[in-house]
């Protein structure tokens, strides 16, 4: 089984842009894009030592959120122009579909009539769910490992109790207020919804954002159009059984230009199945969240933003605020 240097599969812009990067199975990015590997060569992520310490340093916690500044958020802020804003989040609801055994249980407590002369009654609900892993939902990086081994090398059993992570909670994100990309793929093939297990490329990307002349700038929010998101509470069973989104060599375009988060209107912001690399499980989270720090936002609304012309804007989100958190479910919002 073939192994990948971070100077590799998860290397620097330079090797990306010149399609050099090895892939474990001697190919060029767009030519692994398009042709799997051998049956049964399978594929593991580059050793501790190969991916560690992150760029911001063997201490880091914070990953692509370095890149958080106020000077950022000072140029986010010069795209609000109308001040019309679009939300990009899902409504929670018990008809949405979930992945595995997740839920979302509400239970509406009858209402306490408070004894006073002014009659004020009180209503409020139970909620079941795992929280961060719900509707539109931000990953935070404990979410996933290689291994036991989260981002940055961090052994999960050091930091993980039954109250949540000790560290890297998404507790400790706060908000994210940058500039947003909407790279409509969609829109580029001409269709409402990318096949079932359509599998992003290097050249989807550069062909999209040459169509809506713009560009991918480090610390965006990438956000990615399948029109996957249509199925969305209609034809659940499908939405999570596959779906179109990323590829590998897609992926690690975009995290070479640094960006603070990649999202989609899918529910693991990759193509799943992934046509490149068959044997691995959701290789796009490892690349994302465990070796590079980018945070993935999925199952995003996003019919009513592609229908703008715009491609740029104010992108705002915070997550929920809860300790130790592997995620959380969250409401984002793009801002004209």
């Amino acid at each position: 089984m073939k192994k990948l240097s971070r100077r590799g599969l998860f290397g620097g812009a330079g090797c990306i842009a010149c399609g050099a990067a090895h892939l474990g199975f001697s190919a060029t990015p767009v030519q692994a894009q398009g042709t799997p590997p051998a049956a049964g060569g399978g594929w593991s992520p580059p050793a501790s030592a190969q991916r560690c310490p992150s760029k911001w340093g063997p201490n880091d916690r914070r990953g692509s959120m370095n890149l958080m500044t106020p000077e950022r958020a000072k140029k986010a802020a010069s795209l609000i122009r109308s001040g019309e804003i679009v939300e990009l989040g899902h409504t929670l609801s018990q008809t949405m579909p979930f992945f595995g055994t997740r839920r979302f249980d509400v239970h509406q407590k009858v209402m306490f009539m408070n004894p006073q002369a002014n009659r004020r009654g009180s209503n409020e609900e139970i909620v079941v769910a795992e929280i961060g892993q719900v509707g539109t939902q931000f990953d935070m990086f404990p979410h996933q490992t290689i291994g036991d081994e989260t981002y940055n090398c961090v052994k999960l059993p050091d930091i993980a109790g039954r109250g949540g992570f000790t560290e890297m909670g998404v507790d400790t994100v706060g908000t994210i207020f940058t500039r947003g990309v909407l790279v409509d793929i969609a829109g580029l093939k001409g269709v409402p919804v990318l096949g079932d297990d359509y599998e992003i490329t290097v050249a989807d990307i550069e062909q999209a954002l040459q169509r809506q002349n713009t560009r991918i700038e480090e610390g965006d929010a990438v956000i990615f159009h399948t029109g996957w998101g249509t199925l969305w509470g209609k034809e659940n069973a499908r939405y999570v059984r596959t779906c179109p989104g990323l590829g590998v060599a897609a992926a690690e375009w975009v995290i070479a230009r640094n960006p603070i988060l990649m999202g989609a209107d899918n529910w693991p912001v990759e193509c799943s199945p992934s046509k490149t690399m068959p044997q691995a499980s959701l290789p796009v989270h490892q690349i994302a969240l465990v070796i590079n720090g980018v945070h993935l936002l999925e199952n995003m609304k996003l019919d009513t933003l592609a229908q703008r012309r715009e491609r740029e804007f104010a992108f705002m989100l915070q997550p929920l605020k809860v300790q130790g958190g592997s995620g959380s479910t969250v409401a984002p919002s793009a801002m004209f």
